[in-house]
């Protein structure tokens, strides 16, 4: 139940939702150049660009579900539980583990061709992280400035996309996905004219009505045309408070609210919502209980390091009292 969108005004932004029904202590996490990243069917630890994201750190590895690299790179992981398949480790290809393939992409990177061309040599495998954290059922979103793309991995092997609207959520198969905006090509923001019947005239009484039809619901078919249709019509200024208030107002329309989604006797919820400028290594985020936005810049920190640097998510409500 998540959203992921990439948006271009002046500058690029990468972002997304996380929308689960409960959280792995995520964590604001910055990999330095100089840290080691063990890729375990690989000989080698890698060192490579500066990463930052959101994730969860176990045993000192960085389990990044949306991040983005100093080059201007950014990748969100989403779920795609079912059809997602891996594969058996080959020997003509660089295997990695599902958990790797943020940092795999993100540590050699620049752009998303450089990831294309990448990924062409990389076979995802099924691999556990370990007992408790076991091989998520994932599809990504890659994005850089110019374009972006949406990789699966699937029973018939592995796909990459070009991704014409900039969004991903999850089932069913991306195809699917976009061939579903033909089912609602009558949509507009403008005044809607009637159509009903030749002849026959009826009264628009409200704002908003060339939109009636678009779905409002939660299923991630529903997400995907409403973030699509969103911010396709989305009129943004470009400075920096324009452009991540807005981006915000988008990931908003898609955010699942306490209470009405049941999964598992719990319920689902927007855990945290993203906004990186890929442009200026500036990461933002809001969290389901603090609707006031942290930013974290990567480039204030030493990216030359050979360690992690982590910030606890500010997850309690922030208010500004004016008197």
């Amino acid at each position: 139940m998540c959203t992921s969108i990439s948006f271009l005004t002046k500058d690029h932004y990468f972002g997304r939702t996380l929308d689960m029904e409960c959280s792995y202590d995520e964590k604001v996490i910055i990999t330095p150049r100089n840290y080691s990243v063990d890729f375990r069917l690989s000989k080698e630890s890698k060192k490579g660009h500066a990463i930052i994201g959101i994730g969860t750190v176990v045993d000192n590895y960085p389990l990044y579900y949306d991040a983005t690299n100093e080059k201007g790179l950014s990748i969100a992981g989403l779920n795609f539980p079912i059809t997602a398949k891996y594969y058996n480790s080959v020997n003509d290809k660089n295997n990695i583990g599902v958990f790797e393939l943020i940092p795999w992409i993100l540590r050699n990177c620049s752009s998303v061709d450089e990831a294309r061309d990448l990924l062409t040599e990389t076979n995802v495998v099924k691999m556990d992280f370990n007992e408790k954290f076991k091989s998520a059922e994932l599809h990504w979103m890659i994005s850089d400035r110019d374009y972006s793309i949406v990789l699966e991995c699937v029973q018939e092997g592995m796909k990459i996309y070009y991704n014409p609207v900039h969004i991903l959520t999850n089932n069913p198969e991306f195809p699917m996905q976009v061939f579903n905006l033909n089912n609602y090509m009558g949509l507009t923001r403008e005044e809607p004219e009637t159509r009903f019947a030749e002849g026959f005239y009826l009264n628009k009484y409200s704002r908003g009505m060339g939109a009636i039809g678009l779905p409002g619901d939660s299923s991630s078919m529903s997400r995907f045309v409403r973030a699509s249709f969103t911010r396709l019509n989305s009129v943004c200024g470009e400075t920096e408070n324009e452009s991540i208030s807005q981006f915000f107002h988008i990931l908003d329309t898609v955010s699942q609210t306490n209470g009405c989604v049941r999964v598992n006797g719990t319920f689902d919820k927007t855990i945290y919502s993203s906004c990186c400028n890929t442009d200026k290594g500036i990461y933002y985020y809001k969290t389901y209980n603090n609707s006031q936005l942290s930013a974290i810049h990567l480039n204030h920190e030493n990216l030359d390091k050979n360690e992690l640097i982590i910030y606890n998510l500010i997850n309690e409500q922030q208010i500004k009292f004016h008197n």
